[in-house]
């Protein structure tokens, strides 16, 4: 392999029930990392009812009974898991077996067993968000190897770079000493969670050049982007199934991972809400504090661990009667979900408004807001089952939303627009539960606009030392 070595993937085992989240929350200074139970982390109600044993539910509301709180009927499933190897079976094969005429019908006998002890073993199920919502299944990549740590560097390097200009100045470098090529030549041999975390570098450097509303396939993108760029940019996409991934879900989400190694049988969404949580590329230099592009994307990343409640509480919702008994239940933990998560929002504009932000990075949050491409995907699943998109944004803009999420959460979303849509009856009828759905939806119409707020004010202008004297 020599230079080509890409880091080499192991898959996780069956994942533990995640205890509950911090509620500690921890100062941030300069150069120190971040804790992800910082403000607002404690904002999300503990208890078990709605909820897997052990994960931290959002208990019964005022009135409710323990005993009559339904749990959801989705639980977080079993990771895909790789088929089991037969102990009886030779790893290297029946070469250099003394009797080969013997070993060719025992071989395929063997595989035949393989193969059926696969069929039962390994589970082919749909991605389940009731697992860890749309985080990553395992904690993303900190650093590529082999030629790959050149588009490490690279990242890096554009994610502080002065302006636009120093930044395509840098893909050009690379360009003129055959880098990208090189990469280019090595995407097939990623394995998926390698080129995912190729795919949130390349993000970083695109929009920190300003390509974040191209399609590296276009022709037209050629006139404006360099060449050997966009074909690198084109095959990771192709490797990772995923055209639009140049967005928030990959450039937060992907990018904070913990400062420690974690046990692997703790869910990511754990990790996110109890562990300390570091970028992989910071928009900010290293040893200075955290920019605002830096915090707004730590609080999306907060946003969605704490959100599993809300993915879990779909799972109880769809395909619901809205005559249900067990439906106003929900709707009022889906109110308290989104009331916690508008707290824990409200708790991070504080010191996102006091962190440092220059033209550049500004400069990127206004690209991406002008491609729609900051919407958190957690309240793309709350706007599946109340259907405010719909009527709100329309069709087509709730489209041009999901298109930077990957097909299995695409998927995943559509299913809840088809299986919910029962339970958003309940706008055009009165009574009590009609009241209770409501609720729910001003509810979530505040957490949207409290998102909003906090990245217009991660996107305004830092006030000089004479204007915050004055």
């Amino acid at each position: 392999m020599g230079d080509t070595a890409i880091t080499k993937t192991t898959t996780a085992g069956p994942a533990s029930a995640p205890g509950p989240a911090s509620a500690t929350g921890t100062v941030i200074t300069a150069g120190q990392p971040v804790s992800t139970a910082g403000p607002g982390s404690s904002g999300i109600p503990s208890g078990t009812g709605g909820t897997p044993s052990g994960t931290g539910g959002i208990p019964p509301g005022p009135g409710i009974p323990p005993s009559t709180a339904p749990a959801p009927d989705a639980t977080p499933g079993p990771p895909l898991l790789p088929a089991a190897r037969r102990a009886d079976a030779d790893p290297d094969g029946p070469a250099n077996s003394a009797d080969s005429a013997n070993s060719v019908d025992s071989t395929n006998s063997a595989n035949a067993a393989n193969c059926a002890d696969s069929a039962l073993t390994t589970p082919i199920t749909p991605h389940d968000p009731c697992a860890h919502g749309f985080l990553p299944e395992r904690p993303p990549v900190r650093s590529l190897i082999g030629t790959w740590t050149r588009l490490d560097a690279m990242a890096r390097a554009a994610a502080i770079a002065p302006d636009r200009e120093a930044a395509v100045a840098l893909v050009e470098r690379a360009r003129r000493a055959g880098e990208l090529a090189a990469l280019r030549q090595r995407v097939s041999r990623l394995s998926l969670r390698n080129a995912e975390a190729a795919a949130m570098r390349v993000a970083v450097i695109a929009v920190s050049c300003g390509w974040c509303g191209i399609d590296p396939q276009a022709p037209a993108a050629r006139e404006v982007a360099d060449e050997a760029f966009l074909d690198l940019w084109a095959a990771i996409a192709h490797r990772i199934d995923h055209d639009q991934f140049v967005a928030l879900p990959t450039l937060a989400l992907h990018n904070w991972a913990p400062e420690r190694k974690p046990r692997r049988h703790i869910p990511i969404d754990q990790l996110a809400r109890t562990e300390t949580l570091v970028p992989i590329v910071r928009w900010a230099p290293e040893g200075q504090p955290l920019s605002r592009l830096d915090r707004l994307m730590l609080a999306a990343t907060r946003l969605e661990a704490h959100g599993i409640w809300l993915f879990r509480l779909a799972e109880t919702l769809a395909g619901r009667s809205p005559d249900d008994s067990s439906t106003p239940t929900a709707l009022r933990r889906l109110v308290r979900v989104q009331h916690a998560l508008r707290g824990q929002l409200l708790a991070e504009a504080a010191e996102l408004s006091a962190a440092p932000a220059t033209p550049q990075q500004r400069a990127v949050l206004g690209a991406l807001v002008a491609q729609s491409a900051l919407e958190p995907p957690v309240l793309q699943a709350a706007d599946a089952v109340l259907g405010i998109g719909a009527r709100r944004l329309r069709e087509g803009r709730r489209q041009l939303l999901r298109r930077h999420l990957p097909a299995q959460h695409r998927a995943w979303l559509s299913a809840m627009d088809r299986h919910c849509a029962p339970v958003r009856t309940l706008a055009h009828r009165g009574g009590p539960d009609a009241a209770v759905y409501r609720e729910a939806q001003e509810s979530l119409i505040a957490l949207r606009r409290t998102y909003t707020a906090l990245v217009q004010a991660a996107a305004r202008p830092t006030a000089s030392p004479l204007t915050r004297a004055a």
